[in-house]
C-alpha cells in the first residue's frame, strides 16, 4: 500500500512540475507575442509620424491626427511597460522600458508644444522620441527569439 501511494505521489509530483514548465512556456510565448505586436506599433509609428508632423504644421487635420497618434503611442508604452515579463525577457523588458520612458519625455515635450502653439517639426526629430523608438525596433529580433 505505501508502495503505491509512493507511486501516485511521484506522478502527480512529476505532472505537477510539468503543468508548472508548461505554463512558464506560455508565459513566454503570449510575452513574446505581446512584444512582437508592441514593437510593429512602434515601428509604424516611426514610418509615419514625422510626415504627419510636417504635414500638421499646415494643416489642421492632420495636427489632430498626428496628436491623436502621439497619445496612443504614449498609452501604448505605458501599457507594455505594465506587461510582466517572464524571467529569460526581463532584462531586455527593462532596456524596452527604458527607452519607453526617454520616448514618452519626448511625446510630452513635442504635446505640450502643440498645446502652446509651437508646432515644429524639428522639435520632434532632434528629441529622443525617434532615437529611442528606433532602439525598441532594433529589439524586435532579440524577442523573436525567446519564442524559439
Amino acid at each position: 500500500m505505501k508502495k503505491q501511494v509512493v507511486a501516485i505521489s511521484m506522478v502527480l509530483m512529476l505532472f505537477l512540475g510539468g503543468c508548472s514548465l508548461l505554463e512558464g512556456v506560455n508565459n513566454t510565448v503570449n510575452y513574446v507575442n505581446e512584444a512582437t505586436d508592441y514593437i510593429q506599433e512602434v515601428s509604424i509609428f516611426v514610418k509615419e509620424v514625422p510626415a504627419l508632423a510636417e504635414q500638421a504644421v499646415s494643416d489642421e487635420q492632420a495636427l489632430v491626427e498626428l496628436e491623436t497618434k502621439l497619445v496612443e503611442m504614449k498609452d501604448d508604452m505605458k501599457a507594455f511597460n505594465e506587461l510582466q515579463a517572464p524571467e529569460i525577457a526581463s532584462k531586455l523588458h527593462q532596456q524596452i522600458m527604458e527607452h519607453n520612458q526617454q520616448a514618452v519625455e519626448g511625446i510630452d515635450l513635442y504635446l505640450n508644444n502643440i498645446k502652446d502653439g509651437k508646432l515644429d517639426p524639428s522639435v520632434l526629430k532632434n528629441n529622443q522620441v525617434f532615437e529611442s523608438l528606433q532602439e525598441i525596433t532594433n529589439t524586435l529580433d532579440q524577442i523573436k527569439k525567446l519564442g524559439q
